[in-house]
């Protein structure tokens, strides 16, 4: 464990590049099928990804589209001149020797990602974000002396987009990977689904004991928000006891050990001219247009910071706040908050609505434990009807959990939802002349009870309003049945 004091010399500088696997359904410059989760090796692959003499590259537009989406989504906007290049490397799964990207002209420049950590804001600038051919995939079989490669991933359209070293912890590189995460998913340029590899990760971490940059090393290829973090922390720790001993630090690529919790390095870390950068001549350049970009823009949805601010009126807290955020992309096609922003007008019902959902219906949903198939429009009438029983007393909190619980397994909303409720027992009995007559029968089982209460041992009094409740097999309202015991004992 690294001492505080030493941590305490150096400042940290964290830089991420993310690569964003664009939602299309072919591949950046060939018609080959762009989903590859459930095919054999080898078999999504044409004579363009194959890299066959005389192949030409078509841009695909798709591609273009979601990358400008997210352009926006990062608080940019993309150029209306770009243009493509190829970068040069030699490895068994890029089977051109070179790799078709964007470089000294991207499709987006500039950009911000806001961020919270510890309850501080923060903004973690954008430098860049370019439209790449992802490679194919290098199989190692363990306790085999050779190597397979699959060219099914070869082509596949990415978005590298590149950060400034603006995050100083562990906890700021988190948070920013989430929220990018958010803003492919909420923008629709990506599925983002971490667990295929939508979204990659590589971490520079350099360490300094001055306001200048130390020598950075990159740990390449993570999928998941914590072992972001944790890299980060592991290469935090390990560059300052190699610089506290006197040692110099190597840049270098290095991977991820999950397993061990630790990086290991890979290779010497290349620089731009290892990559010998030419444009490419197959592709023109990439023009848009002002009606383009324009278009875009105005059909861009509502992107987490919005969302944040509208339900911040609403006075849910921060943790209510990201599990409706989180909870929205994680359940794909159910929907939350444009539920609850039909609701705005009425701050009460938005905010009761809102905790509900929190409370059942996300917490159900991530058990699979919903088994019902509702359309959006009657879940907003099940919560509606939920909050009218509520408000009018008819229902306390555990009948209307137990209602919505219920409802939302339901495949279909039946005509009268409060006669529904009615009859599976979870409306309260509110009528005074029925309640009245077991409140009168209660007293006159519990005489010495009801009388204790009449000489002012109030508590007492919960047990007649339990008497009542059970006589009434749970359907008497509590507030009604205690209502009319102190009118009856003359209270």
């Amino acid at each position: 464990m690294l001492d505080p004091k030493v941590r305490a010399k150096y400042k940290v500088s964290i830089g991420i590049e993310c690569h964003v696997q664009l939602k299309t359904k072919s591949k950046l410059f060939s018609g080959s099928d762009n989903d590859a989760r459930s095919a054999a090796p080898n078999t999504l692959v044409n004579h363009i990804d194959f890299g066959l003499p005389g192949a030409l590259p078509v841009l695909n537009r798709e591609a273009v589209r979601l990358a400008s989406k997210m352009g926006f989504a990062l608080n940019s906007r993309p150029q209306q001149f770009s243009k493509f290049d190829r970068k040069h490397y030699f490895y068994p799964d890029l089977p051109m020797g070179y790799q078709i990207t964007q470089y000294d002209q991207p499709i987006i420049v500039g950009g911000s990602v806001d961020i919270e950590v510890d309850g501080k804001r923060k903004t973690i600038g954008i430098t860049r974000a370019h439209l790449e051919a992802d490679a194919g995939k290098s199989i190692h079989p363990a306790g085999k002396d050779y190597s397979l490669v699959d060219l099914n991933r070869a082509g596949t359209p990415l978005l590298e987009v590149v950060s400034e070293p603006d995050m100083h912890s562990p906890q700021d590189a988190k948070a920013y990977v989430r929220e990018l995460y958010l803003l492919a998913k909420y923008s629709g340029a990506s599925d983002a689904n971490l667990y295929y590899g939508n979204m990659r990760f590589d971490v520079n971490v350099s360490v300094s004991t001055s306001d200048a940059l130390g020598t950075r090393t990159e740990t390449k290829n993570l999928n998941s928000f914590r072992s972001v973090e944790k890299a980060a922390e592991y290469e935090i720790s390990r560059q300052i006891e190699l610089l506290e001993k006197g040692e110099r630090i190597v840049q270098e690529t290095r991977g991820w050990d999950e397993a061990k919790q630790k990086t290991l390095s890979q290779r010497g870390k290349e620089e731009a001219n290892d990559y010998r950068y030419m444009p490419d001549p197959d592709l023109p350049p990439l023009i848009l247009d002002d009606e383009y970009v324009a278009k875009i823009e105005s059909a861009m949805p509502m992107m987490p910071g919005e969302w944040r601010r509208r339900l911040e009126s609403l006075g849910l807290s921060k943790d209510a706040i990201e599990t409706l955020i989180d909870a929205e992309v994680e359940e794909g096609q159910v929907a939350y908050l444009s539920l609850i922003e039909r609701l705005l007008k009425t701050p009460q019902a938005a905010r009761q609505i809102a905790n509900w959902q929190i409370n059942v219906e996300v917490p159900l949903r991530r058990e699979n434990k919903l088994e019902g198939n509702l359309k959006d429009e009657d879940r907003l009438n099940i919560y509606q009807t939920a909050y009218e029983l509520f408000t009018s007393g008819k229902m306390n909190s555990n009948q209307t959990k137990d209602f919505l619980m219920l409802m939302m397994n339901q495949n279909s909303v039946p005509a009268d939802i409060e006669a529904f409720a009615t009859d599976k027992g979870l409306v309260q009995e509110s009528d005074e002349g029925e309640i009245g007559k077991i409140v009168e029968e209660v007293l006159a089982e519990h005489a010495k009870v009801a009388n204790d209460v009449k000489n002012g041992e109030i508590k007492a009094i919960g047990f007649l309003v339990g008497a009542v409740m059970k006589k009434s097999q749970g359907k008497a309202n509590p507030q009604l049945a205690q209502k009319l015991i102190k009118i009856q004992l003359g209270l």
